[in-house]
């Protein structure tokens, strides 16, 4: 069957839940219909979501974190058709990329000590090879990572997931990778004492629940790596190309890391890319000799469309100051949301930096309030999140979602290029959607034991 671009018009969209859920992920369509996100989304400029009737909704997910720069960015459509109608020699077997040289010395010059890059196609590729890399750059083979961490589906990175939902089913993973407890320097330093690890892989802030270390936790993980012999990397696939308000999220505690891994916002999200930044003495490791040059590596990494939509990111990070903009913008939000505690039971704290947020709600005081939490969290831990998630949906166009599995903390993840008038959006849209939570009876209420209802039965169905 060939391309019709004609059942791509809004006509057709409503088919496209009717073919994943007979083609693709049928639980994953379960899932979206009965909380009710199942929108037939259209369009999509910036940070907004279209659907077929022109509603316009405030998209605070960006993709995973992808659309930094926002969805659709013409500047990033420009470069990819430049690309397109240059006929390039794209992929030529034996021989190199102008493009990828180029981008990789963009990179290196944004982040101090890094010396060499590594092109890849995913973050996952990015963890993947750092793992390679650490091992054969230091003859070690260990790695440890943190509890609750995420770093991605593959095998290797998937034995570095802290979460078990995932790892569940897939057993065993890869051997030699072990978890130690996140801002937790004394169960650090006595993994790394056993002088047999090659390196530590951990989230500057971790994505599952916006965890935010304490200050002197990375920067003396970095110096206890050093002392042990083992390599620090940092893994920036979320927090990286400015969404904490700094070019890298190490940079807010003066860290420099052994390697840094970018994917996600570096495509401009529209051609998957992934990097390793590496201190030059590494990457000789790997590629030490003319044999050895092609030791490891990934068919489409370097390809020009990769390459320039990266080019392209970095120029509109650069010239709309993105990264000052995440940081004012994040600074404004999160005050905004820090209001809300102690006038809503349920608030119990905001967290994150730049444009990376997290907002946790708790179990209430009131008697009433009391009674209602524990029924939620009878039937599924974390579910209270969705009494909000779902309202700011259905009632304020505003797409978000739950921090984690069994976690009762919202993710903020939007566009670094949202405005002021988004900002007053959030505020009014959480507000209205909290405020209602503190009504029992109600009608958020009525969807919680709606929600209840289908976890339990899920829960029974699994037994």
């Amino acid at each position: 069957m060939s391309l019709n671009l004609a059942a791509l018009s809004p006509d057709s969209e409503p088919d496209k839940y009717a073919l994943h859920d007979k083609y693709l992920n049928t639980q994953l369509v379960k899932v979206l219909r009965t909380i009710g996100f199942d929108r037939n989304y259209v369009r999509g400029v910036g940070q907004y979501l279209y659907d077929q009737e022109g509603l316009a909704y405030l998209d605070l997910l960006s993709g995973f974190g992808t659309f930094a720069v926002g969805r659709n960015h013409p500047r990033v459509i420009a470069a990819l058709q430049h690309v397109l109608q240059a006929e390039l020699p794209n992929l030529v077997q034996m021989d190199v990329s102008l493009l990828a040289g180029q981008l990789a010395e963009r990179l290196v010059g944004l982040m101090p000590g890094m010396e060499k890059v590594f092109f890849c196609n995913s973050g996952t590729e990015a963890v993947e090879a750092a793992i390679k890399f650490a091992r054969a750059a230091t003859r070690r083979s260990r790695i440890l990572f943190c509890e609750h961490a995420f770093h991605g589906l593959t095998y290797g990175a998937l034995s570095l997931n802290g979460d078990a939902q995932y790892r569940n089913g897939f057993e065993p993973l890869l051997p030699g990778c072990n978890a130690v407890p996140f801002d937790d320097l004394e169960r650090l330093e006595a993994e790394l004492s056993r002088g047999d690890v090659a390196a530590f892989i951990v989230e500057p802030i971790q994505g599952k629940g916006v965890n935010v270390p304490s200050d002197a936790y990375l920067p003396e993980a970095a110096r206890l790596c050093q002392k042990h012999g083992a390599l620090f990397v940092a893994d920036e696939i979320q927090t990286g190309l400015g969404r904490t308000g700094r070019f890298l999220a190490v940079e807010h505690w003066g860290v420099v890391p052994d390697m840094v891994l970018l994917a996600k916002a570096l495509s401009g999200g529209f051609v998957p890319v992934g990097a390793v930044a590496t201190r030059k003495w590494i990457y000789d490791k790997i590629f030490d000799r003319m044999d050895r040059a092609v030791v490891h590596g990934s068919t489409f990494a370097k390809n020009d469309m990769a390459m320039a939509a990266g080019m392209a990111t970095l120029d509109v990070i650069e010239e709309e100051r993105l990264v000052e903009r995440a940081a004012r913008m994040g600074d404004e939000i999160m005050a905004d949301l820090r209001s809300f505690i102690g006038r809503y039971e349920f608030v119990k704290e905001v967290r994150g930096k730049g444009l990376m947020i997290g907002l946790e709600f708790g179990r209430p005081n009131s008697m009433k309030l009391k009674a209602a939490w524990a029924l939620l969290e009878q039937a599924r831990k974390g579910l209270f999140c969705q009494l909000i998630t779902v309202p700011l949906m259905k009632d304020h166009h505003v797409l978000s979602q739950v921090a984690g599995d069994g976690l009762n903390v919202i993710k903020l993840l939007p566009p670094l290029v949202i405005d002021e008038t988004d900002r007053n959006w959030i505020r009014r849209s959480f507000e209205a959607a909290i405020a209602d939570s503190q009504r029992v009876p109600g009608a958020v209420w009525d969807l919680g034991r709606t929600l209840a209802g289908h976890s339990l039965k899920a829960r029974a169905g699994a037994a």
